[in-house]
Protein backbone atom coordinates (compact mmCIF):
# COMPACT_ATOMS: atom_id res chain seq x y z
CA UNK A 1 0.00 0.00 0.00
CA UNK A 2 2.67 2.61 0.99
CA UNK A 3 4.50 1.71 -2.79
CA UNK A 4 1.19 2.74 -4.46
CA UNK A 5 0.95 5.90 -2.32
CA UNK A 6 4.25 6.78 -3.16
CA UNK A 7 3.97 6.23 -6.80
CA UNK A 8 0.74 8.37 -6.80
CA UNK A 9 2.47 11.69 -5.21
CA UNK A 10 4.93 10.99 -8.32
CA UNK A 11 2.30 11.40 -10.54
CA UNK A 12 0.65 14.66 -9.54
CA UNK A 13 3.52 16.94 -11.19
CA UNK A 14 2.91 15.04 -14.70
CA UNK A 15 -0.91 14.40 -14.88
CA UNK A 16 -1.78 17.86 -15.39
CA UNK A 17 -0.25 17.27 -19.30
CA UNK A 18 -3.65 15.41 -19.99
CA UNK A 19 -5.74 18.50 -20.15
CA UNK A 20 -3.09 21.23 -20.84
CA UNK A 21 -0.22 19.25 -23.44
CA UNK A 22 -2.00 18.91 -26.57
CA UNK A 23 -4.78 20.51 -29.15
CA UNK A 24 -8.01 20.72 -28.02
CA UNK A 25 -9.30 18.13 -30.27
CA UNK A 26 -6.65 15.42 -29.54
CA UNK A 27 -7.42 16.61 -25.48
CA UNK A 28 -10.91 15.48 -25.97
CA UNK A 29 -10.31 12.37 -27.33
CA UNK A 30 -8.17 11.03 -24.70
CA UNK A 31 -10.56 13.05 -22.14
CA UNK A 32 -12.97 10.86 -23.37
CA UNK A 33 -11.12 7.24 -23.66
CA UNK A 34 -9.84 8.03 -19.75
CA UNK A 35 -13.58 9.03 -18.76
CA UNK A 36 -14.65 5.68 -20.16
CA UNK A 37 -12.11 3.69 -18.34
CA UNK A 38 -13.15 5.38 -15.23
CA UNK A 39 -16.78 4.01 -16.24
CA UNK A 40 -15.91 0.55 -16.88
CA UNK A 41 -13.79 0.41 -13.49
CA UNK A 42 -16.72 1.46 -11.61
CA UNK A 43 -18.78 -1.52 -13.56
CA UNK A 44 -15.99 -4.04 -13.13
CA UNK A 45 -15.93 -3.18 -9.28
CA UNK A 46 -20.13 -3.28 -8.43
CA UNK A 47 -19.28 -6.97 -9.84
CA UNK A 48 -16.31 -8.14 -8.34
CA UNK A 49 -16.81 -6.65 -4.97
CA UNK A 50 -20.40 -5.83 -4.63
CA UNK A 51 -22.22 -3.01 -6.20
CA UNK A 52 -21.54 0.30 -4.39
CA UNK A 53 -18.54 -1.48 -2.19
CA UNK A 54 -15.75 -0.19 -2.42
CA UNK A 55 -12.27 -0.37 -0.98
CA UNK A 56 -11.91 1.97 2.40
CA UNK A 57 -8.89 4.24 -0.05
CA UNK A 58 -11.31 4.20 -3.16
CA UNK A 59 -10.56 7.76 -4.79
CA UNK A 60 -14.44 8.06 -6.56
CA UNK A 61 -12.45 10.59 -9.06
CA UNK A 62 -14.36 11.20 -12.05
CA UNK A 63 -13.23 15.12 -12.63
CA UNK A 64 -11.36 15.14 -15.75
CA UNK A 65 -10.40 18.86 -14.96
CA UNK A 66 -7.76 16.81 -11.39
CA UNK A 67 -4.54 17.77 -11.81
CA UNK A 68 -4.29 13.78 -10.37
CA UNK A 69 -7.06 12.39 -12.60
CA UNK A 70 -4.67 9.25 -14.47
CA UNK A 71 -2.73 8.95 -11.31
CA UNK A 72 -6.38 8.50 -9.30
CA UNK A 73 -7.37 5.89 -11.96
CA UNK A 74 -4.11 4.12 -12.18
CA UNK A 75 -4.75 3.48 -8.08
CA UNK A 76 -8.31 2.59 -8.07
CA UNK A 77 -7.49 -0.14 -10.68
CA UNK A 78 -4.52 -1.68 -8.56
CA UNK A 79 -6.74 -1.57 -5.65
CA UNK A 80 -9.99 -3.11 -7.48
CA UNK A 81 -6.49 -5.87 -8.81
CA UNK A 82 -5.83 -6.87 -5.15
CA UNK A 83 -9.71 -7.36 -4.56
CA UNK A 84 -9.96 -9.89 -7.48
CA UNK A 85 -6.76 -11.38 -7.88
CA UNK A 86 -5.25 -11.61 -3.88
CA UNK A 87 -2.66 -9.30 -2.33
CA UNK A 88 0.08 -8.63 -4.54
CA UNK A 89 -0.92 -11.08 -7.13
CA UNK A 90 -1.31 -10.42 -10.51
CA UNK A 91 -1.65 -12.10 -14.23
CA UNK A 92 2.30 -12.55 -15.81
CA UNK A 93 0.78 -10.05 -18.87
CA UNK A 94 -0.37 -7.16 -16.08
CA UNK A 95 1.37 -3.78 -17.55
CA UNK A 96 0.99 -2.22 -13.96
CA UNK A 97 3.05 1.39 -13.87
CA UNK A 98 6.16 1.67 -16.19
CA UNK A 99 5.91 5.09 -17.10
CA UNK A 100 4.91 8.57 -15.54
CA UNK A 101 3.78 9.71 -19.01
CA UNK A 102 -0.31 10.15 -18.44
CA UNK A 103 -1.20 8.41 -21.49
CA UNK A 104 1.07 5.59 -22.03
CA UNK A 105 -0.43 5.01 -18.29
CA UNK A 106 -4.06 5.31 -19.30
CA UNK A 107 -2.87 2.57 -21.95
CA UNK A 108 -1.52 0.43 -19.31
CA UNK A 109 -4.78 1.13 -16.92
CA UNK A 110 -7.18 -0.06 -19.92
CA UNK A 111 -4.58 -3.00 -20.53
CA UNK A 112 -5.11 -3.95 -17.13
CA UNK A 113 -8.59 -2.98 -17.13
CA UNK A 114 -9.27 -5.80 -19.51
CA UNK A 115 -7.11 -8.73 -17.94
CA UNK A 116 -9.83 -8.07 -14.73
CA UNK A 117 -12.33 -7.85 -16.72
CA UNK A 118 -11.65 -11.08 -18.63
CA UNK A 119 -11.08 -12.93 -15.25
CA UNK A 120 -14.87 -11.64 -13.58
CA UNK A 121 -16.74 -11.64 -17.11
CA UNK A 122 -15.20 -14.25 -19.08
CA UNK A 123 -14.68 -13.34 -22.87
CA UNK A 124 -17.87 -11.27 -22.72
CA UNK A 125 -18.85 -7.97 -21.10
CA UNK A 126 -21.43 -6.82 -19.63
CA UNK A 127 -24.15 -4.30 -20.77
CA UNK A 128 -22.99 -0.38 -20.66
CA UNK A 129 -19.23 -1.42 -20.93
CA UNK A 130 -17.46 1.10 -22.74
CA UNK A 131 -14.32 -1.23 -23.74
CA UNK A 132 -11.42 0.33 -26.33
CA UNK A 133 -9.94 -0.77 -29.68
CA UNK A 134 -8.43 -4.14 -29.61
CA UNK A 135 -4.75 -3.18 -29.49
CA UNK A 136 -5.19 -2.24 -26.03
CA UNK A 137 -5.61 -6.09 -25.58
CA UNK A 138 -2.46 -6.69 -26.75
CA UNK A 139 1.00 -7.13 -25.58
CA UNK A 140 3.51 -4.22 -24.46
CA UNK A 141 5.77 -5.60 -27.14
CA UNK A 142 3.04 -4.99 -29.99
CA UNK A 143 1.43 -1.85 -28.56
CA UNK A 144 5.13 -0.32 -28.49
CA UNK A 145 6.34 -1.28 -31.96
CA UNK A 146 3.18 0.02 -33.41
CA UNK A 147 3.31 3.01 -31.72
CA UNK A 148 7.08 3.32 -32.87
CA UNK A 149 6.44 2.68 -36.19
CA UNK A 150 3.90 4.90 -36.60
CA UNK A 151 5.18 7.71 -34.84
CA UNK A 152 8.36 7.48 -36.82
CA UNK A 153 7.79 5.64 -39.95
CA UNK A 154 4.43 6.64 -41.12
CA UNK A 155 3.10 2.57 -41.70
CA UNK A 156 -0.10 1.80 -40.50
CA UNK A 157 -1.81 -1.34 -39.89
CA UNK A 158 -4.50 -2.09 -42.17
CA UNK A 159 -6.05 -5.05 -39.70
CA UNK A 160 -9.64 -4.88 -39.34
CA UNK A 161 -10.24 -4.22 -35.18
CA UNK A 162 -13.10 -7.18 -35.69
CA UNK A 163 -10.62 -9.62 -36.69
CA UNK A 164 -11.32 -12.82 -34.94
CA UNK A 165 -7.82 -13.49 -32.39
CA UNK A 166 -6.97 -9.42 -32.83
CA UNK A 167 -3.19 -9.75 -30.95
CA UNK A 168 -2.01 -12.67 -32.84
CA UNK A 169 -3.23 -11.60 -36.52
CA UNK A 170 -1.66 -7.88 -35.35
CA UNK A 171 1.59 -9.07 -34.56
CA UNK A 172 1.52 -11.10 -37.59
CA UNK A 173 1.18 -8.09 -40.33
CA UNK A 174 3.77 -5.95 -38.43
CA UNK A 175 6.28 -8.90 -38.47
CA UNK A 176 5.53 -9.76 -41.59
CA UNK A 177 4.84 -5.97 -43.54
CA UNK A 178 5.12 -2.97 -40.98
CA UNK A 179 8.01 -3.68 -38.91
CA UNK A 180 10.72 -4.31 -42.30
CA UNK A 181 10.06 -0.63 -43.37
CA UNK A 182 11.69 -0.16 -39.67
CA UNK A 183 14.20 -2.51 -40.12
CA UNK A 184 15.57 -1.10 -43.44
CA UNK A 185 17.87 1.47 -42.45
CA UNK A 186 19.39 -0.62 -39.72
CA UNK A 187 23.04 -1.29 -39.77
CA UNK A 188 24.23 -5.47 -40.32
CA UNK A 189 20.99 -5.97 -41.88
CA UNK A 190 21.94 -5.18 -45.56
CA UNK A 191 22.37 -7.78 -48.03
CA UNK A 192 25.80 -9.10 -47.92
CA UNK A 193 25.91 -9.17 -44.00
CA UNK A 194 22.18 -10.73 -44.07
CA UNK A 195 23.55 -13.35 -46.48
CA UNK A 196 26.28 -14.24 -44.53
CA UNK A 197 24.39 -14.81 -41.41
CA UNK A 198 21.96 -16.66 -43.72
CA UNK A 199 24.71 -18.98 -44.77
CA UNK A 200 25.43 -19.20 -40.91
CA UNK A 201 21.94 -20.43 -39.65
CA UNK A 202 22.06 -23.02 -42.87
CA UNK A 203 25.20 -24.43 -41.26
CA UNK A 204 23.87 -24.35 -37.59
CA UNK A 205 20.74 -26.50 -39.18
CA UNK A 206 22.83 -29.01 -40.62
CA UNK A 207 25.07 -29.46 -37.02
CA UNK A 208 21.75 -29.94 -35.58
CA UNK A 209 20.79 -32.26 -37.49
CA UNK A 210 24.01 -34.12 -36.87
CA UNK A 211 23.30 -34.14 -33.39
CA UNK A 212 19.53 -35.28 -33.79
CA UNK A 213 20.12 -37.94 -36.62
CA UNK A 214 23.42 -38.88 -37.26
CA UNK A 215 26.15 -37.70 -38.99
CA UNK A 216 25.10 -36.99 -42.78
CA UNK A 217 21.58 -38.83 -41.93
CA UNK A 218 19.16 -36.78 -43.46
CA UNK A 219 15.04 -37.52 -43.81
CA UNK A 220 14.04 -37.87 -47.49
CA UNK A 221 13.55 -34.63 -49.02
CA UNK A 222 15.94 -32.37 -47.45
CA UNK A 223 17.52 -30.67 -49.90
CA UNK A 224 21.06 -29.50 -48.18
CA UNK A 225 23.12 -26.58 -48.51
CA UNK A 226 23.47 -25.32 -52.30
CA UNK A 227 24.54 -21.47 -51.35
CA UNK A 228 24.03 -20.50 -55.70
CA UNK A 229 20.70 -21.70 -55.29
CA UNK A 230 17.80 -19.31 -56.58
CA UNK A 231 15.29 -19.97 -53.11
CA UNK A 232 17.96 -20.74 -50.15
CA UNK A 233 15.61 -18.90 -48.32
CA UNK A 234 12.45 -21.04 -49.19
CA UNK A 235 15.01 -24.56 -48.95
CA UNK A 236 16.25 -23.42 -45.56
CA UNK A 237 12.71 -22.70 -44.13
CA UNK A 238 11.60 -25.99 -45.50
CA UNK A 239 14.71 -28.29 -44.24
CA UNK A 240 14.35 -26.64 -41.04
CA UNK A 241 10.46 -27.75 -40.82
CA UNK A 242 11.20 -30.70 -41.95
CA UNK A 243 13.78 -31.18 -39.05
CA UNK A 244 11.29 -29.86 -36.59
CA UNK A 245 8.66 -32.34 -37.12
CA UNK A 246 11.12 -34.83 -36.64
CA UNK A 247 12.48 -32.78 -33.20
CA UNK A 248 8.89 -32.19 -32.17
CA UNK A 249 7.21 -35.62 -32.77
CA UNK A 250 4.30 -34.35 -34.78
CA UNK A 251 3.32 -32.17 -31.44
CA UNK A 252 2.50 -28.16 -31.80
CA UNK A 253 5.52 -25.73 -31.99
CA UNK A 254 6.13 -23.88 -29.19
CA UNK A 255 3.06 -20.57 -28.54
CA UNK A 256 6.31 -18.41 -30.36
CA UNK A 257 7.08 -19.97 -33.59
CA UNK A 258 8.56 -17.64 -36.17
CA UNK A 259 7.25 -17.91 -39.91
CA UNK A 260 9.05 -17.72 -43.15
CA UNK A 261 8.13 -14.15 -44.86
CA UNK A 262 8.89 -14.61 -48.58
CA UNK A 263 9.08 -10.90 -49.54
CA UNK A 264 11.01 -10.10 -46.99
CA UNK A 265 14.76 -11.62 -46.15
CA UNK A 266 15.78 -9.71 -42.65
CA UNK A 267 12.33 -11.02 -41.22
CA UNK A 268 12.71 -14.38 -42.11
CA UNK A 269 15.93 -14.33 -40.87
CA UNK A 270 15.06 -12.82 -37.75
CA UNK A 271 11.92 -16.09 -37.41
CA UNK A 272 13.82 -18.89 -38.89
CA UNK A 273 17.25 -18.32 -36.78
CA UNK A 274 14.77 -17.99 -33.65
CA UNK A 275 12.97 -21.13 -34.62
CA UNK A 276 16.65 -22.78 -35.22
CA UNK A 277 17.59 -21.45 -31.39
CA UNK A 278 14.31 -23.05 -29.98
CA UNK A 279 14.64 -25.90 -31.60
CA UNK A 280 17.96 -27.09 -30.60
CA UNK A 281 17.56 -26.10 -27.12
CA UNK A 282 14.62 -28.04 -27.04
CA UNK A 283 16.79 -31.29 -28.47
CA UNK A 284 19.87 -30.44 -26.49
CA UNK A 285 18.71 -29.19 -23.45
CA UNK A 286 18.30 -25.49 -22.81
CA UNK A 287 21.37 -23.09 -24.03
CA UNK A 288 23.43 -26.43 -24.91
CA UNK A 289 24.70 -25.90 -28.57
CA UNK A 290 26.74 -28.35 -31.43
CA UNK A 291 30.50 -27.90 -31.74
CA UNK A 292 31.08 -25.25 -34.07
CA UNK A 293 27.80 -23.25 -33.73
CA UNK A 294 27.93 -19.66 -35.18
CA UNK A 295 24.76 -18.28 -34.12
CA UNK A 296 25.95 -18.71 -30.24
CA UNK A 297 27.64 -15.08 -30.47
CA UNK A 298 24.63 -13.11 -30.33
CA UNK A 299 21.78 -14.85 -27.28
CA UNK A 300 19.16 -12.43 -28.58
CA UNK A 301 18.51 -14.48 -31.42
CA UNK A 302 17.17 -17.05 -28.64
CA UNK A 303 14.88 -14.30 -28.00
CA UNK A 304 10.88 -14.26 -30.28
CA UNK A 305 11.43 -12.08 -33.10
CA UNK A 306 8.47 -8.94 -31.71
CA UNK A 307 11.53 -8.46 -28.61
CA UNK A 308 14.74 -8.78 -31.18
CA UNK A 309 12.54 -6.00 -33.27
CA UNK A 310 11.45 -3.80 -30.46
CA UNK A 311 15.70 -4.08 -29.44
CA UNK A 312 16.94 -3.16 -33.02
CA UNK A 313 14.60 0.20 -33.31
CA UNK A 314 15.63 1.39 -30.02
CA UNK A 315 19.14 0.71 -31.13
CA UNK A 316 18.58 2.77 -34.10
CA UNK A 317 16.99 5.44 -32.11
CA UNK A 318 18.94 6.01 -29.02
CA UNK A 319 21.87 3.30 -29.54
CA UNK A 320 19.91 1.20 -26.72
CA UNK A 321 22.63 -1.65 -25.03
CA UNK A 322 20.81 -4.47 -24.49
CA UNK A 323 21.66 -7.35 -22.22
CA UNK A 324 23.63 -10.05 -23.79
CA UNK A 325 24.97 -12.04 -20.95
CA UNK A 326 22.94 -14.85 -20.43
CA UNK A 327 24.87 -15.76 -16.67
CA UNK A 328 23.46 -18.16 -14.84
CA UNK A 329 19.91 -17.39 -16.13
CA UNK A 330 17.51 -19.90 -18.11
CA UNK A 331 16.91 -18.94 -21.85
CA UNK A 332 13.44 -17.87 -20.61
CA UNK A 333 14.64 -16.08 -17.87
CA UNK A 334 17.11 -14.08 -20.28
CA UNK A 335 14.43 -13.30 -22.81
CA UNK A 336 11.33 -12.16 -20.59
CA UNK A 337 14.24 -9.80 -18.69
CA UNK A 338 15.30 -8.20 -22.13
CA UNK A 339 11.59 -7.54 -23.21
CA UNK A 340 10.54 -6.48 -19.68
CA UNK A 341 13.78 -4.11 -20.51
CA UNK A 342 13.38 -3.06 -23.59
CA UNK A 343 9.52 -2.17 -23.16
CA UNK A 344 10.59 -0.29 -20.04
CA UNK A 345 13.03 1.85 -21.96
CA UNK A 346 10.71 2.70 -25.26
CA UNK A 347 8.04 3.87 -22.51
CA UNK A 348 10.55 6.25 -20.92
CA UNK A 349 13.03 6.82 -23.69
CA UNK A 350 16.12 9.34 -23.07
CA UNK A 351 13.82 12.23 -24.67
CA UNK A 352 10.32 13.85 -23.98
CA UNK A 353 9.73 14.57 -27.53
CA UNK A 354 9.58 11.96 -29.69
CA UNK A 355 8.82 13.95 -32.34
CA UNK A 356 12.15 15.38 -32.21
CA UNK A 357 13.38 11.97 -33.65
CA UNK A 358 10.73 12.16 -36.38
CA UNK A 359 12.68 14.09 -39.35
CA UNK A 360 15.92 12.08 -38.47
CA UNK A 361 15.00 8.20 -39.08
CA UNK A 362 12.56 9.33 -41.61
CA UNK A 363 15.04 10.54 -43.74
CA UNK A 364 17.30 7.62 -43.08
CA UNK A 365 14.44 5.16 -43.82
CA UNK A 366 13.57 6.82 -47.14
CA UNK A 367 16.56 7.77 -48.43
CA UNK A 368 19.11 5.76 -50.87
CA UNK A 369 21.32 6.27 -53.64
CA UNK A 370 21.42 6.50 -57.50
CA UNK A 371 22.07 3.60 -60.23
CA UNK A 372 22.56 5.68 -63.23
CA UNK A 373 19.03 6.99 -62.26
CA UNK A 374 17.52 9.01 -64.90
CA UNK A 375 16.05 12.84 -63.85
CA UNK A 376 12.62 14.29 -65.21
CA UNK A 377 11.04 17.66 -63.86
CA UNK A 378 7.51 15.69 -64.49
CA UNK A 379 6.49 12.07 -63.87
CA UNK A 380 5.45 11.27 -67.40
CA UNK A 381 9.16 11.46 -68.07
CA UNK A 382 9.41 14.26 -70.63
CA UNK A 383 11.45 16.94 -69.58
CA UNK A 384 14.91 14.91 -69.41
CA UNK A 385 17.18 16.73 -67.00
CA UNK A 386 20.34 14.29 -67.14
CA UNK A 387 21.39 10.78 -65.53
CA UNK A 388 22.03 10.82 -61.53
CA UNK A 389 25.26 9.63 -61.25
CA UNK A 390 25.44 6.76 -59.15
CA UNK A 391 26.08 7.14 -55.47
CA UNK A 392 24.21 10.48 -55.55
CA UNK A 393 21.62 10.29 -51.71
CA UNK A 394 18.42 11.36 -52.01
CA UNK A 395 15.56 11.54 -50.01
CA UNK A 396 12.09 10.69 -51.50
CA UNK A 397 8.96 11.69 -50.89
CA UNK A 398 6.12 10.48 -52.94
CA UNK A 399 5.32 8.09 -55.13
CA UNK A 400 3.47 7.76 -58.48
CA UNK A 401 -0.09 5.49 -58.91
CA UNK A 402 -0.57 1.93 -58.60
CA UNK A 403 2.56 0.06 -60.42
CA UNK A 404 4.32 3.24 -61.85
CA UNK A 405 8.53 3.32 -60.26
CA UNK A 406 8.62 6.51 -60.71
CA UNK A 407 9.38 9.07 -57.44
CA UNK A 408 9.72 12.29 -57.09
CA UNK A 409 12.63 12.60 -54.47
CA UNK A 410 15.21 15.64 -53.28
CA UNK A 411 18.91 15.84 -52.79
CA UNK A 412 20.89 15.69 -49.46
CA UNK A 413 22.08 19.63 -50.02
CA UNK A 414 19.05 20.13 -51.49
CA UNK A 415 20.19 20.97 -55.06
CA UNK A 416 17.63 18.99 -56.96
CA UNK A 417 13.91 17.70 -56.61
CA UNK A 418 13.44 15.71 -59.85
CA UNK A 419 11.47 12.70 -60.73
CA UNK A 420 13.53 9.28 -61.06
CA UNK A 421 12.47 5.58 -61.54
CA UNK A 422 13.03 3.60 -58.16
CA UNK A 423 13.96 0.61 -60.17
CA UNK A 424 17.43 2.50 -60.75
CA UNK A 425 18.45 3.06 -57.07
CA UNK A 426 19.29 1.69 -53.70
CA UNK A 427 16.38 2.26 -52.62
CA UNK A 428 14.11 -0.59 -50.67
CA UNK A 429 10.91 -2.28 -52.61
CA UNK A 430 8.87 -2.22 -48.97
CA UNK A 431 9.75 0.86 -48.61
CA UNK A 432 9.58 2.40 -51.81
CA UNK A 433 6.02 1.20 -51.33
CA UNK A 434 5.26 2.97 -48.19
CA UNK A 435 5.79 6.41 -49.69
CA UNK A 436 2.66 8.57 -49.87
CA UNK A 437 1.52 8.99 -53.82
CA UNK A 438 1.19 12.00 -55.58
CA UNK A 439 -2.42 12.25 -54.87
CA UNK A 440 -3.42 16.11 -54.21
CA UNK A 441 0.26 16.88 -54.35
CA UNK A 442 2.24 18.92 -56.74
CA UNK A 443 5.96 19.22 -55.65
CA UNK A 444 7.98 21.74 -56.59
CA UNK A 445 10.95 19.82 -59.03
CA UNK A 446 14.36 21.80 -59.44
CA UNK A 447 17.59 20.92 -60.89
CA UNK A 448 20.92 22.29 -60.26
CA UNK A 449 23.21 19.99 -59.48
CA UNK A 450 26.33 20.00 -61.57
CA UNK A 451 24.95 16.61 -63.61
CA UNK A 452 21.85 18.37 -64.63
CA UNK A 453 22.03 19.55 -68.33
CA UNK A 454 18.51 20.04 -69.06
CA UNK A 455 15.42 20.83 -69.30
CA UNK A 456 15.44 18.37 -72.49
CA UNK A 457 13.75 15.29 -74.47
CA UNK A 458 14.47 12.12 -73.35
CA UNK A 459 17.37 10.56 -75.66
CA UNK A 460 15.12 7.82 -76.63
CA UNK A 461 12.69 7.05 -79.77
CA UNK A 462 9.19 8.37 -78.06
CA UNK A 463 5.70 6.20 -78.58
CA UNK A 464 7.09 2.74 -76.95
CA UNK A 465 10.45 3.33 -75.52
CA UNK A 466 11.69 1.73 -72.43
CA UNK A 467 11.46 4.65 -70.20
CA UNK A 468 8.38 5.53 -71.07
CA UNK A 469 6.53 2.00 -70.55
CA UNK A 470 8.50 2.03 -67.30
CA UNK A 471 6.51 5.37 -65.71
CA UNK A 472 3.50 3.88 -67.19
CA UNK A 473 4.18 0.72 -65.52
CA UNK A 474 3.23 -1.54 -68.97
CA UNK A 475 6.45 -3.67 -68.47
CA UNK A 476 9.24 -3.03 -71.49
CA UNK A 477 9.33 -4.14 -75.16
CA UNK A 478 9.29 -7.44 -76.16
CA UNK A 479 11.48 -8.52 -78.76
CA UNK A 480 10.90 -11.94 -81.34
CA UNK A 481 9.17 -14.03 -78.82
CA UNK A 482 9.75 -17.56 -80.95
CA UNK A 483 13.43 -16.95 -80.25
CA UNK A 484 13.31 -16.11 -77.07
CA UNK A 485 10.88 -18.89 -76.28
CA UNK A 486 13.05 -21.52 -78.11
CA UNK A 487 15.91 -20.45 -76.41
CA UNK A 488 14.38 -20.74 -72.63
CA UNK A 489 12.87 -24.06 -73.73
CA UNK A 490 16.02 -25.50 -75.17
CA UNK A 491 18.00 -24.13 -72.02
CA UNK A 492 16.01 -23.83 -68.83
CA UNK A 493 16.93 -20.46 -68.05
CA UNK A 494 15.23 -17.96 -66.38
CA UNK A 495 13.82 -15.01 -68.63
CA UNK A 496 14.44 -11.19 -67.14
CA UNK A 497 14.50 -8.08 -68.73
CA UNK A 498 16.64 -5.21 -69.37
CA UNK A 499 16.67 -3.40 -65.98
CA UNK A 500 18.45 -6.46 -64.59
CA UNK A 501 21.56 -5.94 -66.95
CA UNK A 502 24.62 -4.88 -64.81
CA UNK A 503 26.55 -2.56 -67.24
CA UNK A 504 30.37 -1.23 -66.64
CA UNK A 505 31.51 1.19 -69.25
CA UNK A 506 34.61 0.88 -70.39
CA UNK A 507 35.72 3.91 -73.16
CA UNK A 508 32.95 2.90 -75.59
CA UNK A 509 32.59 -0.97 -75.07
CA UNK A 510 30.79 -2.59 -71.99
CA UNK A 511 31.18 -5.24 -69.50
CA UNK A 512 27.60 -6.92 -68.70
CA UNK A 513 26.47 -9.15 -66.64
CA UNK A 514 22.89 -10.61 -65.41
CA UNK A 515 21.33 -10.30 -62.23
CA UNK A 516 18.72 -11.99 -60.73
CA UNK A 517 16.65 -8.51 -59.13
CA UNK A 518 16.78 -5.22 -60.35
CA UNK A 519 19.00 -4.27 -57.58
CA UNK A 520 21.50 -6.22 -59.48
CA UNK A 521 22.84 -7.85 -56.61
CA UNK A 522 23.50 -11.20 -57.20
CA UNK A 523 24.70 -11.54 -61.05
CA UNK A 524 26.68 -13.73 -63.58
CA UNK A 525 29.15 -12.43 -66.58
CA UNK A 526 26.62 -12.82 -70.09
CA UNK A 527 28.23 -15.49 -72.00
CA UNK A 528 26.68 -14.54 -75.21
CA UNK A 529 24.97 -11.66 -76.73
CA UNK A 530 22.76 -12.66 -79.68
CA UNK A 531 22.21 -10.29 -82.31
CA UNK A 532 18.95 -11.24 -83.72
CA UNK A 533 18.86 -8.51 -86.45
CA UNK A 534 22.15 -10.73 -88.15
CA UNK A 535 21.06 -13.80 -86.89
CA UNK A 536 25.04 -13.90 -85.07
CA UNK A 537 26.19 -13.72 -81.72
CA UNK A 538 28.31 -10.40 -81.34
CA UNK A 539 32.04 -11.10 -80.38
CA UNK A 540 33.60 -10.75 -77.36
CA UNK A 541 35.96 -7.98 -77.62
CA UNK A 542 37.76 -8.14 -74.09
CA UNK A 543 37.57 -9.29 -70.87
CA UNK A 544 37.19 -7.05 -67.60
CA UNK A 545 37.69 -8.92 -63.89
CA UNK A 546 36.38 -11.98 -65.50
CA UNK A 547 33.50 -10.45 -66.97
CA UNK A 548 33.19 -10.60 -71.11
CA UNK A 549 33.21 -7.00 -72.94
CA UNK A 550 30.66 -6.14 -75.93
CA UNK A 551 30.17 -3.29 -78.66
CA UNK A 552 26.77 -2.51 -78.03
CA UNK A 553 25.23 0.32 -79.60
CA UNK A 554 24.23 2.88 -77.23
CA UNK A 555 20.00 3.31 -76.57
CA UNK A 556 17.39 0.73 -76.10
CA UNK A 557 17.56 -2.19 -78.05
CA UNK A 558 14.79 -5.19 -78.13
CA UNK A 559 16.21 -7.28 -81.05
CA UNK A 560 19.08 -8.97 -78.85
CA UNK A 561 19.16 -12.23 -76.79
CA UNK A 562 21.63 -11.78 -73.53
CA UNK A 563 22.38 -14.91 -72.04
CA UNK A 564 24.60 -15.86 -68.69
CA UNK A 565 24.95 -19.29 -66.98
CA UNK A 566 20.95 -19.06 -65.91
CA UNK A 567 19.64 -16.56 -66.81
CA UNK A 568 18.69 -14.35 -70.40
CA UNK A 569 17.10 -11.15 -71.41
CA UNK A 570 15.30 -10.07 -74.09
CA UNK A 571 16.45 -6.32 -74.71
CA UNK A 572 19.20 -4.26 -73.22
CA UNK A 573 19.77 -0.32 -72.19
CA UNK A 574 22.98 1.18 -72.94
CA UNK A 575 23.28 4.83 -72.01
CA UNK A 576 24.74 7.53 -74.27
CA UNK A 577 28.50 7.92 -73.89
CA UNK A 578 27.71 11.66 -73.81
CA UNK A 579 25.49 11.69 -71.09
CA UNK A 580 27.44 9.44 -69.12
Amino acid sequence: MRRLSIFIISLFGVAILVTHAAPQQQANLYELFILQARNDLEILADEALGEGVRPDTWTFNFDLLSDVFVADLWYDNEMLAEGIFGDGARPDDWFGATTLDPYLLSRNIRHDLELSATHVFGAERPAGWNGAEPIYQCDRTTQNLLRYIELLYDARPTLDPATPLYCGSMAFEIESDLIRVALAPIEGLDFGSLQEKVIATRGDLERTANEALGVSVRPDGWIGYDEESLSFFQDLNTDLEMLANIIYQGAERPDVWGRNIPDSAAISFFNMRYNLETMTSERLGDGARPHNWEGVSDPLYRCEPMTQALIHIMIDLFNYRPDREIGDRTTQQFCRDNMLAVNNYADNPPTTELGELIDDPRDRVFSGESEYAWAFLDVGALDYMGIMPPGTRFRAWYRNYQESSMMYVTGIDQDFGVFISHDFTTLDSDVFRRLPTLDGVRPVAYCNASWCNGPGPTPTPRGGSAVERLVQGSGTAVPDTTVIEEIREETGKLQVSWNHVRVTYISDPVALELCYETQQISCEPVSGVLDQALGVYKPIVDVYNGVSVFEIPYGYSSTVVIESANLLSPDIWISDPTLR
